[in-house]
């Protein structure tokens, strides 16, 4: 167990943008920052980053919370383990509590996966350095391919041994139970190893964690695949995984570019030439999860395909579903005969890095050039190329991108530019019309307010971006009744409940705004703001203290997805404010104004309280039959010191006070 002051301390180092820009390329909008959302697929950015409140956003699922809760969703961890993730990241050392074995037992069960995956790359590592067996087959092969000792280390790469149980007897000596060796994909359905007589490559996650495995066979003309894998599970699906990915993503930053190759040594041959910002798709056609993740680092791709026509011409059918998501492709074909590996050791590093840079071409022209080769000069299959074209170029969404394509491919193609314009316009509409129809078949969903833009708010999501309907979180709702009021109360306990109100009285702004509502805290309408007024009261009943990280961090779910609902907003200064350092003088920038902001609150908030009570006693008086004056009296008293109550708050909030 982690100790509360411990766990204090990482929660402030922290910095919400640092921890999120190693798994997704934000790019500062004002004072936020945006990216897209790695919770799900889309095209649009939705994900907000608020450096200044430590707290993230996604307008499109709804996912939102502090550092610790992006970690534990990204990672698939338990609380103390994205705790434990940062600790690390930051080098805060953590003196743990001693655990009963209780609660040893549910984080071991939490971290299984993970932990057995961990278990499973050493014992294969530690096969292919320390046996014999290992040594001569697995390490031979590695270093035949010209891999040094430290980037196969750094690659997690091993040997399983040819014998039917040497892994699955250690692991169950080890306590590892034979059902979870079979769920992993490390044991068979008959109890035996299921990689044998393989060397090993690790598939890592983002963050470095093994996951999966891949064997590649040994044996000469065996009648068994090349290649096995791991079977899916729930941190692993092969179509949202890249490998390489972890030791790639600093490099793609960097580079603006993420390189794909074919095969795991493809990008370890790679990689320890220099060219670190590449992966592979592990064999398998480019997916539209693994497009997604690239795209959450940088919009340029370069595919390098070994020489064979009839492969690459195969493989380019695939990707017009990149051109879809607004990605820059570019092509490189590597010399006949060679795939990236060997042709990096034919020429060397800085050759082949001059080669693929060089020889890079854009996707729609490269296709086009290939495919006009193979008409030659046959008008038919001219016809069936411009087609095959045009279905590409109307899959890319700038129209800009597409009207540069139509005219360099009408001018390869030797055709009229109107007529390739004509029908691309043809199919983009068919395109547009599709989605056109899928949209009105989705329930329509309401919201408050999209970011979009700078300075400009929709009130519903833009027509062209179909796959972007973004969902109402639970404090997303339209307000209703006094929740308006109610729910500034809430926020302003959440982001300044801690802040001095009274600096001569030593006053908190939570002990000024409750100690005016506390006798109306059962009349909240709302229940989640009212659980909010109640949590900070007991704070201060108990004499702890009130600051925005405790509610963000509750262990109560729906406290802490209020609370950065609550502290988020999509409005943001111009940047020109900043930059000119144009400031308000007469009085404090609304962040920093807690006792103004706290006292219009409260009081609009009585205001509505005091006009309900009107209209409660306005109907009760309707109701007094006409021969009890006596009620009638006491109910009209009641009434005129309503009225006198309300003019008073409505003078002190600046309304017209009513007669």
């Amino acid at each position: 167990m982690i100790p509360q002051k411990t766990v204090q301390e990482i929660l402030e180092t922290a910095k919400i943008e640092d921890v999120i820009q190693d798994f997704v390329n934000l790019r500062r909008r004002g004072v936020n920052m945006i990216g897209l959302c790695p919770f799900h697929n889309e095209k649009t950015p939705s994900f907000t980053v608020s450096p200044a409140k430590n707290i993230f956003k996604c307008f499109g699922c709804g996912k939102a919370g502090d550092p610790a809760k992006f970690i534990m969703e990204h990672e698939h961890l338990s609380y103390p383990d994205s705790l434990r993730y940062l600790a690390r990241k930051y080098r805060i050392e953590v003196q743990e509590v001693e655990l009963t074995p209780e609660a040893v037992a549910q984080q071991q069960a939490e971290e299984s996966i993970y932990i057995l995956n961990e278990y499973a790359r050493q014992f294969y590592q530690d096969q292919l350095f320390e046996t014999d067996m290992g040594k001569s087959i697995g390490l031979s092969y590695f270093k035949g391919r010209g891999f040094r000792e430290e980037t196969i280390r750094k690659f997690g790469l091993g040997y399983a041994p040819n014998e039917y149980e040497a892994f699955v007897k250690k692991a169950t000596q080890a306590g590892y139970k034979l059902d979870f060796l079979k769920k992993l994909g490390l044991a068979s359905q008959y109890d035996k190893d299921f990689f044998r007589n393989r060397v090993m490559f690790t598939i890592f996650n983002l963050s470095g964690k093994p996951i999966a495995f891949a064997g590649r066979i040994m044996e000469k003309d065996a009648k068994a695949p090349k290649y096995i894998n791991s079977p899916e599970t729930e941190i692993y699906v092969k179509n949202k995984n890249l490998y390489g990915a972890f030791h790639a993503k600093t490099a793609i930053r960097k580079a603006d570019e993420c390189i794909l190759v074919e095969g795991y040594t493809d990008v370890i041959s790679l990689h320890q030439a220099g060219i670190e910002n590449v992966v592979a798709s592990s064999g398998t056609s480019l997916t539209e999860g693994q497009i997604a993740l690239i795209k959450r680092f940088t919009p340029n791709i370069k595919i390098l395909y070994d020489g064979d026509a009839a492969g690459v011409k195969a493989a380019l059918r695939g990707l017009d579903m990149v051109l879809e998501q607004d990605m820059n492709v570019r092509v490189v074909l590597i010399p006949d005969g060679h795939d990236p590996d060997s042709y990096l050791q034919l020429v060397g590093a800085t050759a082949f890095q001059a080669f693929i840079d060089e020889q890079a071409k854009d996707f729609i022209l490269f296709k086009t050039n290939l495919l006009l080769a193979e008409t030659k000069g046959d008008p038919v299959r001219k016809a069936g190329l411009v087609r095959d074209i045009v279905d590409s170029i109307s899959r890319v969404p700038d129209p800009f991108k597409r009207s540069f394509y139509v005219k360099e491919c009408a001018r390869v193609m030797e055709l009229e530019e109107e007529v390739l314009i004509s029908e691309t316009n043809k199919v983009v509409r068919q395109i547009l019309q599709k989605r056109d129809d899928a949209r009105r078949k989705k329930p329509e969903v309401k919201v408050n307010i999209v970011p979009e833009g700078d300075g400009e708010f929709p009130m519903e999501a833009p027509p062209e971006f179909e796959d972007y309907m973004p969902v109402v979180g639970p404090m997303e709702k339209q307000a209703t009744g006094h929740e308006f009021q109610e729910r500034d109360i809430a926020r302003i306990l959440v982001e300044a409940g801690g802040k001095i109100y009274d600096e001569k009285e030593n006053m908190s702004v939570a002990e000024f705004v409750l100690g005016s509502i506390q006798d109306v805290l059962e009349d909240f309408d709302n229940e989640s703001y009212k659980r909010i007024a109640k949590e900070a009261l007991q704070l201060l009943l108990d004499k702890q203290p009130i600051n925005t990280q405790y509610f963000i961090g509750h262990n109560d779910q729906v406290i802490s997805e209020l609370a950065v609902d609550l502290l988020h907003t999509p409005w943001e200064y111009s940047p020109g404010w900043a930059e000119r350092e144009l400031y308000l003088s007469s009085q404090k920038m609304p962040e920093e104004n807690f006792n103004k902001d706290s006292l219009s609150a409260l009081l609009q908030f009585k205001l509505r309280k005091i006009i309900r009570l009107c209209e409660k006693n306005q109907q009760q008086l309707k109701a007094v039959p006409s021969d009890d004056s006596s009620q009638l009296m006491r109910l009209l008293k009641v009434q005129m010191k309503l009225n006198e109550m309300r003019n008073e708050v409505m003078k002190q909030v600046g309304m017209v006070v009513l007669k």
